[in-house]
């Protein structure tokens, strides 16, 4: 199932459209199309800015361009992370791309998806990405596959995390993936990201570009020089409350960084710069925190959980302090970058989302905007289950799992339910929301697309367990197991790497297996090894399932990373 090239085709559609003039943009200023800085922080909740009304934080850099900005006042977000990258990169709900959750290989992209990196390369941009992706680690689902042609990501959801490569020092010292290759880098993981977006810029200043900066901070663990944390420490805030806080903070700093190097390129009234957080807050552990009185948090499909705060800054074109209360979601970012500037999406290309550019930028009033129905949902599994954990969102009402009714203009902090006393909307937005979930389910189904082996652009493959499916470590025979394509027919070095936690009880012996392509290959792991290969796999072209394991005295571990090359 190796992925269909497309972007010669997408380089020549969008570049016709230009030339053909999509906008009164681009007839405006013909010689330059703005650049686009897209900041996407994680875990990081609406109530997690003093702009917003926290009455700890600092965050004076983040607050200067709340000022400066035109702010969606009533946008919204998935509840985790995954499912909205996939939204934000293309324009479509996350059920429609197969990243329907964070991890076991729900997390990974659809390559046939066209992504906003790819629509904006193919008319002119420079494209980079810096920090989190988490929309699938290995090819043909890296961020280097999908449009980004300078890529400085983590692996997985998160630094720490089982996908973290082995050697990481997670948030100091991390190994980055650079452009398909795991580099060790120095120094703090949000202050890496920052310095590797401002040399793209530097070096792309004279070309539009699309800069992402998508941090893993203040995502869990809570890990940030002690500096940044004192001041909350000293306020008597919680120790998780003041970690995040110290977290933010350092994040705040960052963003002045950014901004500031487009100040000093010149690019500042050329840049569209757009601020966003992922999702709701993440829980602190039991510790309270302010929350702008939305019910929720990240996970959830109230408030708290899924509206977050959306900035957009453009000097000299869109109007500074002016909140725009329509609803609106991540579905609704593409187009409207599209549009901005003055790119026509290819015609294959069908969004949920639409352009909010006319309200953006003052050419259709809010009171004219037609209400529409959004739709949010997430859980655990391999397929979404009617009315778990979903939502329904219309300008005035909103419907949780179908049951739970709420006025959110009278009422946003969700807190007396209607549902008893208006059957007729319930009705309407319970059977909206079956017809979407029909639909959404319709496009190709929720079975994760294969990690592509042999293939000249990846060679080696590193698995690790973000993408296993199935199964949870120790594993085994009847464990996880990895769903992949050998693109070429040929013999593949196989190497298999255990945690040494894993292995220490029992002691051993560890006798070690690999099981590919229904072929069951074993040898004994030396003492004190946490890795073993398997120097000569032969395997034909095709799908494949992968499993491997080591036992000892009936008790099974994982393998935590398999990196295949063909050889």
């Amino acid at each position: 199932m190796p992925r269909i090239d497309r972007r010669s085709f997408l380089r020549t559609t969008a570049i016709a459209a230009a030339a053909a003039g999509c906008s009164t943009l681009d007839r405006a200023t013909p010689h330059r199309r703005p650049n686009v800085l897209m900041i996407l922080t994680d875990d990081q909740g609406y109530g997690d800015l003093a702009c917003l009304g926290n009455p700890h934080l600092k965050t004076p850099n983040i607050d200067a361009l709340y000022a400066q900005s035109l702010r969606l006042a009533q946008y919204h977000h998935s509840p985790v992370c995954a499912p909205t990258r996939a939204s934000l990169m293309t324009g479509r709900y996350n059920y429609r791309t197969c990243a329907i959750d964070t991890y076991k290989g729900r997390a990974m992209m659809h390559p046939d998806e066209t992504t906003l990196a790819e629509m904006l390369g193919a008319a002119g941009y420079r494209t980079g990405i810096f920090g989190k992706w988490h929309l699938g680690d290995c090819f043909p689902m890296r961020a280097i596959d999908q449009g980004f042609q300078e890529s400085l990501v983590i692996h997985g959801g998160g630094l720490k995390q089982p996908s973290d490569p082995p050697g990481s020092g997670g948030y100091f010292d991390p190994i980055l993936m650079h452009n398909g290759e795991l580099e060790q880098h120095r120094g703090y993981c949000t202050d890496i990201y920052a310095d590797a977006a401002i040399r793209f810029m530097e070096s792309h200043k004279s070309e539009p570009f699309f800069c992402y900066l998508p941090t893993n901070a203040p995502h869990t663990p809570l890990l940030v020089d002690d500096k940044y944390v004192a001041p909350y420490t000293a306020m008597g805030l919680p120790e998780p409350v003041a970690k995040v806080y110290g977290m933010i903070a350092n994040l705040d700093e960052n963003v002045g960084r950014v901004l500031q190097a487009l100040e000093r390129l010149g690019l500042t009234n050329d840049t569209i710069v757009l601020f966003m957080t992922d999702n709701g807050a993440q829980i602190s552990g039991d510790a309270p925190r302010f929350n702008a009185t939305q019910r929720g948090q990240k996970g959830t499909v109230y408030q708290g959980g899924i509206r977050v705060p959306c900035f957009v800054r453009w000097p000299g074109t869109l109007q500074s302090g002016r909140d725009i209360d329509r609803a609106a979601a991540h579905i609704d970012i593409a187009p409207t970058l599209l549009e901005a500037c003055g790119v026509t999406a290819p015609s294959h290309v069908r969004f949920d989302g639409k352009s909010l550019w006319p309200l953006m930028a003052g050419a259709r009033e809010p009171a004219n905007w037609p209400d529409r129905s959004l739709f949010f949902q997430w859980h655990r599994g391999d397929v979404p289950e009617p009315y778990n954990n979903c939502a329904v969102r219309t300008q005035r009402y909103k419907l949780v799992n179908g049951l739970e009714l709420y006025d959110l203009e009278a009422d946003p902090a969700e807190e007396h339910d209607l549902a008893a006393q208006q059957p007729d909307v319930v009705a309407r937005l319970r059977s909206e929301y079956e017809a979407w979930l029909q639909d959404v389910s319709s496009t190709r189904g929720y079975t994760p697309p294969r990690i592509v082996i042999g293939d000249s652009r990846s060679n080696p493959v590193h698995l690790t367990l973000q993408d296993q499916r199935g199964g949870e470590a120790p594993g085994g025979p009847n464990g996880g197991h990895w769903d992949i394509y050998a693109a070429r027919e040929g013999a593949y070095s196989v190497t298999l790497r255990f945690s040494g936690e894993d292995i220490q009880n029992p002691p051993g012996p560890w006798q070690v297996h690999l099981n590919i392509g229904g072929v069951h290959l074993q040898q004994a792991l030396p003492p004190s090894a946490t890795d073993c290969t398997f120097s000569s796999v032969p395997l034909p072209s095709g799908p494949a399932s992968l499993r491997a394991w080591t036992e000892s005295q009936g008790n099974a571990r994982s393998a935590r990373f398999v990196d295949i090359q063909r050889i």
